[in-house]
């Protein structure tokens, strides 16, 4: 029997435990590019706000994506003077690709990243997340369109931040209000998946994370903000906008025709350890019903047209069997994808083929009916004719779904569809810490540097300056819990919650 209990790449949310550990729990990226006036400001009053009032570790990561004034000198210097300010310098633009490859090297829990103009009201930055740390989403954002945010921004901004938001509700079925605030949070065993099937570099990248976790069923969690706009800001508005349109196809293109494979994102039943036992949930049914009646009735109109249009030129007997056989190809694509949530490539020659069986059924049964109606009348109406195969595909479709769900597609996880998929049950039961952030200063000064992209644009080999392993983009499928070595260990670490007066020992300040 097919469930939905089967588990994905991801393992069940928990709430990170407060214990002692090694690593920050809280990262904060400010990707920045030519902002050698504003970063030095920026990082001393978020730092000064972290410092006061967030109850955990943290540190704060300045991603220079390849600036030409002075922007990486002022990151050196407050790496220097600031203990828990790191740089990271990239050879290359894009917010995007410097977000991917500061998420994917950092070793923190929790992964945020903010705009170095500090537009949105650090007040939300706790509340953002908070959620992520107790276990209850996978994803935070900022919203500036909530009922509660308050905004101060010109009217064309204004205007083009909802009208984006109204297209992403059109096109991509987005149901999150706002995906362009520079003020967002992910868990790290959520991107170390996510981020290889995210491919925009830069302003983008936002939008398509975003898209790529709700359809995944991840839940994102969204935060009303206070937001005051950066008058200064470089962001050329008509240039973003185009390469957010080209996006916005790209990946609408993408999920249409299932060329990703969203199912190594799913998480298991039940993110309560006690119901981690539960074997044998249902499968959706009603909401498997309710698609497969929208699907037949759309397939069932254009049935009908194919009919009406081959019936010009040919038999009835004719005509039903080819329209029949077109609609059933489309009938069970659809199924496949929108009813049953099969995704990828894998196994769709398979499903066809089961489905055209099932279609030889449906054949059988309307063949049947319209040879009864000639045998009892030797002229029937083309109405006669519709009403008497409108029953007997009535009875075909019940069947249909009968045969779907019990053989075609019993179990939507076919082995090419989620070969990443995790089994919760292989997870240790003794967790590993995951090794302690090494502190760089004057007596470390070989302090690695930032992987650099390729001449392709390519994402690189991530060489971690916080964690001793690596990870290629193209190459490495992450799975939550599996380290490097093939060995199992926990998706989370224990954290210890510091107050904000609290020093280090060995903080010389």
């Amino acid at each position: 029997m097919r469930t939905d209990s089967s588990p994905g790449t991801l393992p069940a949310r928990e709430h990170l435990p407060a214990a002692t550990a090694g690593t920050p729990v809280l990262d904060v990226v400010i990707p920045v590019y030519n902002e050698e006036k504003d970063l030095q400001p920026c990082v001393r009053r978020l730092h000064d706000h972290l410092t006061r009032t967030f109850p955990y570790t943290f540190r704060i990561t300045i991603a220079d994506n390849a600036s030409t004034d002075t922007t990486p000198e002022v990151a050196r210097r407050l790496e220097a003077r600031i203990p828990e300010v790191r740089n990271f310098r990239l050879d290359q633009k894009g917010r995007g690709r410097a977000l991917r490859t500061v998420w994917s090297a950092s070793d923190a829990p929790i992964l945020a990243y903010m705009d170095v103009d500090l537009s949105t009201d650090l007040n939300a930055l706790l509340p953002l997340v908070a959620p992520l740390i107790s276990g209850h989403s996978d994803l935070a954002i900022g919203s500036r369109l909530s009922r509660s945010s308050r905004v101060v921004r010109g009217p064309k901004r204004e205007f083009i931040s909802r009208a984006y938001n109204l297209i992403l509700r059109g096109s991509l079925q987005a149901r999150f209000s706002d995906a362009q605030c520079g003020f967002k949070a992910i868990r790290r065993d959520v991107a170390q998946v996510l981020l290889p099937l995210v491919e925009d570099t830069g302003w983008f990248f936002d939008t398509e994370m975003l898209v790529l976790a709700e359809r995944a069923g991840l839940r994102i969690h969204e935060v009303p903000v206070d937001w005051v706009d950066d008058p200064d800001s470089t962001v050329h508005i008509v240039k973003t906008a185009t390469e957010d349109l080209k996006g916005v196809w790209r990946v609408g293109k993408a999920l249409a025709t299932g060329s990703l494979s969203l199912d190594r994102l799913t998480r298991p039943f039940g993110d309560d350890p006690r119901d981690r036992e539960i074997q044998d949930v249902p499968g959706g049914l009603a909401r498997q019903l309710v698609g497969f009646c929208v699907v037949g009735g759309l397939s069932t109109l254009f049935y009908l047209l194919l009919y009406s249009g081959f019936r010009q030129f040919s038999g009835s007997q004719f005509a039903n069997a080819l329209a029949l056989l077109v609609s059933a190809v489309a009938n069970t694509a659809a199924n496949r994808r929108l009813t049953f949530g099969v995704r990828g490539r894998g196994g769709a020659v398979k499903h066809q083929a089961q489905g055209l069986v099932v279609f030889g059924i449906g054949l059988a049964l309307t063949s049947g009916s319209l040879v009864a109606l000639n045998a009892a009348t030797t002229d029937p109406a083309h109405s006669t004719e519709l009403a008497v195969l409108i029953a007997a595909n009535l009875a075909a479709t019940i069947l249909r779904f009968l045969l779907f769900r019990a053989w075609v597609f019993s179990d939507r996880r076919e082995a090419g569809d989620a070969p990443s998929a995790v089994i919760a049950s292989r997870l240790p039961a003794q967790p590993t810490p995951y090794p302690a952030a090494p502190v760089y200063g004057p007596q470390h000064p070989a302090r690695p540097s930032a992987p650099a992209y390729g001449s392709q644009g390519q994402a690189p080999a991530y060489a971690s300056p916080y964690r001793n392993t690596t990870a290629t983009q193209e190459t490495t499928q992450f799975r939550a819990g599996e380290a490097a070595d093939g060995t199992w260990r926990d998706a989370t670490m224990r954290l210890q919650p510091v107050r904000p007066h609290d020093t280090d020992p060995g903080d010389p300040r």
